[in-house]
């Protein structure tokens, strides 16, 4: 039996240099010394990292930057030579460990172009597998044209592109207040950006694009039924789509992190085991603590699905 972790974070060395030093790291440090402070296990050497993972039983971490590093509002040019930096560390681990890391880019998505062509240069010369990227970029959801020329790079690509949330939630201008951003707005916003791909027809344009919905895809298969009926009802729901979007389901795929035996039951059960992937989100303390030993021990899983979820899918997907 393996493990791989399609949903586990790293900080970027240069930035862990510049947080020692007091210095400015691309504009990030000040956010960058609070995540520090908070999870110190984002800037544990490679060797710290590994000897963690062997206590959880995981073999491979599929690395990302933290959703800090994203940073969409701020200057294009400096965020992608940010991101160059980042993705070339994140490349290098890989070759140093490569049966113990695999990696995912971080995007200056504020710069589409900028994006398609670090995508490429991530995928075809560091070896990277695709990116992770947030829920929207600056307000803008993915069924907005601008993103289109990064869909298509990314499906002759065959990069996966794992979606995960970072700053402010549908959620945080109700309420900042009781963990709410990211207990229930996170698993929001992943419910907007599968209807924005669906019902913006973008999953139809890119019949092959391979994303990942982190967080189990949020509230997706609890609400599909509701989606279904809009689509039935209402004749904007169809603009751009010409069946319900229940259809497009199997099309997305979903790390397990649902921290519920029986959601994790029902996601299997609606999109179809084969689509559901191993994902931590290592290290932080939204975390499931044990999350090999969680998903072995849950009594509603088969060893079939339990294996497919915990390597088989995840080999297959990303041919490691």
């Amino acid at each position: 039996m393996r493990s791989i972790d399609i949903h586990a974070h790293i900080s970027p060395e240069g930035y862990l240099r510049a947080v020692e030093k007091g210095e400015d790291w691309y504009g990030t440090v000040a956010g960058a010394e609070a995540q520090h402070a908070y999870n110190p296990r984002t800037t544990w050497t490679p060797e710290q990292r590994l000897a963690d993972m062997d206590s959880l039983g995981i073999d491979v971490h599929v690395l990302s930057t933290g959703a800090s590093f994203y940073n969409y509002d701020k200057d294009a040019d400096t965020v992608t030579k940010m991101s160059r930096e980042a993705n070339d560390y994140v490349s290098q681990l890989t070759k140093d460990h490569p049966t113990r890391f695999s990696g995912l880019a971080n995007l200056p998505m504020q710069d589409v172009r900028a994006s398609v062509a670090e995508l490429e240069r991530s995928m075809t010369q560091l070896g990277l597998k695709g990116a992770m990227i947030g829920d929207h970029v600056n307000g803008k959801t993915y069924d907005d044209p601008e993103f289109l020329p990064l869909w298509k790079a990314a499906e002759e690509l065959g990069a996966v592109m794992l979606i995960h949330q970072g700053g402010q939630t549908v959620v945080s201008h109700r309420s900042n207040k009781y963990h709410l951003p990211n207990s229930i707005g996170n698993l929001a916003d992943r419910t907007v950006t599968f209807a924005s791909f669906v019902y913006g027809g973008v999953m139809d344009k890119h019949p092959d694009l391979r994303i990942c919905l982190s967080h189990g895809g949020g509230y997706v298969c609890f609400g599909i039924g509701r989606m279904d009926r809009g689509w039935q009802v209402r004749s904007e729901a169809r603009e751009n789509i010409q069946l319900p979007p229940s259809t497009y389901l199997r099309k997305f795929y979903y790390d397990c992190l649902t921290h519920s035996e029986s959601a994790l039951r029902l996601l299997i059960d609606t999109v179809g085991v084969d689509r559901v992937l191993f994902g931590s989100d290592w290290p932080f303390d939204m975390a499931i603590d044990w999350p090999v030993a969680w998903l072995l021990g849950l009594e509603s899983l088969t060893q079939e699905e339990k294996d497919a979820i915990l390597w088989k899918n995840l080999e297959e997907l990303l041919g490691i």
